[in-house]
């Protein structure tokens, strides 16, 4: 028999990620690869307008499905049979997502994509009308209206069934603006009982995977160029800059304790949404490697500099918008806040270096990383010397 569908509470003690979320996550991985292929073909073969704004949008349809099943499981996950059930269901849709990804990247043609959201959201939708049903009073009220948005919102999706291609962007504008506004609504009466160290936890899986995916794609690259007996000298140093990026990425995401920062809806929220930058921009930094790789065997029609900007700019980008969303609410002093704005901007004027850019980012990255543990350790000496 299926157990209530309880809110789980904040103050949960031990509350940590369970094996079927981190299945979920491990499925996404198809989806995230999809997108970051998707954008290396149409940047290797010179289209970088078509291949940002498609990457952009196809990247924020996956995020958001992952999103909305990760808020909804930090503040009901029942872990029982039926919940399991309908979670397996939602990984259903993910894939059928994934499957559709190439076909709304290329053509414009969205429905795969559409139907795969169209699963999951009635796996979720359902999973809100049984919290409303074992509830009561404004936590009832609080479902129902997350079971009505999440609906409405997926009935304006058929948008881009019907609309021309060249409308997508504007579609996925608009309807990203009342996905996002869900919440906020839905929540105005009662918050959910989402849990601050299960949700920064959630999120620091997803910058893994989302890094490890980084770190796969660019082996392949490499791997690639060495079956067809490309110098090793030129990939090398493309190889090991990238892994120096990937590494300091890690290492600056987790360098602080977000959870002590996630106290009120606001505060969640905007740094939630704002993960939407942070994933997308790791995940092209594999792209970027890539496309650097594809430039160095004489494979990619883009120059020097703008294969080098397929890096930097994302590294660049992953930067900025940890510190800006991440990081900076547990840095103190000027110094320690401007390490990473900083080290954007080096690692931006990097794209200059042309072939040797990679290389040079690394090595920024791993300043970077030198630097902050420096200054950290530095503040630490002085509290115990007080």
């Amino acid at each position: 028999m299926p157990v209530l569908m309880r809110a789980r509470g904040r103050t949960e003690a031990h509350r940590a990620s369970t094996p079927l979320e981190l299945f979920f996550d491990l499925c996404f991985v198809v989806a995230v690869a999809q997108a970051g292929r998707q954008l290396v073909h149409a940047l290797a073969e010179g289209h970088p307008g078509h291949g940002v704004v498609g990457y952009l949008m196809v990247f924020f349809a996956i995020w958001l499905a992952w999103l909305n099943f990760s808020w909804f499981a930090s503040a009901y996950d029942t872990d029982d049979a039926l919940y399991r059930v309908v979670t397996l269901v939602q990984i259903v849709g993910v894939l059928v997502l994934a499957a559709g990804v190439p076909r709304a990247f290329t053509a414009g043609d969205f429905r795969i994509v559409w139907f795969g959201y169209l699963v999951m959201r009635l796996a979720l939708v359902s999973q809100w009308l049984r919290a409303a049903h074992d509830t009561r009073g404004a936590e009832r009220r609080t479902a129902l209206r997350y079971a009505s948005g999440v609906t409405l919102c997926q009935v304006g999706w058929l948008a881009l069934l019907f609309l021309p291609p060249a409308d997508a962007p504007w579609v996925f504008i608009v309807m990203g603006l009342l996905e996002l506004s869900v919440p906020a609504l839905a929540e105005r009466e009662r918050p959910t009982g989402w849990h601050p160290h299960h949700i920064a936890e959630r999120y620091g899986l997803f910058t893994i995977i989302v890094l490890g995916e980084t770190v796969s794609a660019a082996t392949v690259a490499v791997q690639s160029a060495l079956d067809e007996h490309h110098d090793l000298a030129t990939l090398l140093p493309i190889a090991a800059g990238g892994l120096l990026l990937v590494f300091a990425a890690y290492w600056i995401y987790f360098a602080v304790p977000i959870h002590l920062h996630l106290h009120s809806n606001r505060q969640a929220f905007l740094w939630g949404y704002g993960h939407y930058l942070i994933f997308g921009s790791a995940a092209a930094i594999g792209a970027g490697i890539e496309i650097a790789v594809e430039e160095s065997a004489g494979r990619a029609h883009l120059s020097a500099h703008a294969a080098a900007a397929c890096v930097t700019v994302p590294a660049a980008l992953y930067l900025f918008t940890v510190w800006l969303i991440h990081s900076r609410h547990q840095k103190h002093g000027p110094a320690q806040q401007l390490v990473l704005p900083v080290s954007a901007v080096l690692v931006l004027a990097c794209t200059f270096a042309g072939s040797a850019a990679v290389p040079a980012a690394g090595l920024v990255a791993a300043v970077t990383v030198a630097v902050g543990v420096t200054l950290t350790a530095r503040q630490g000496t002085a509290l115990a010397e007080e």
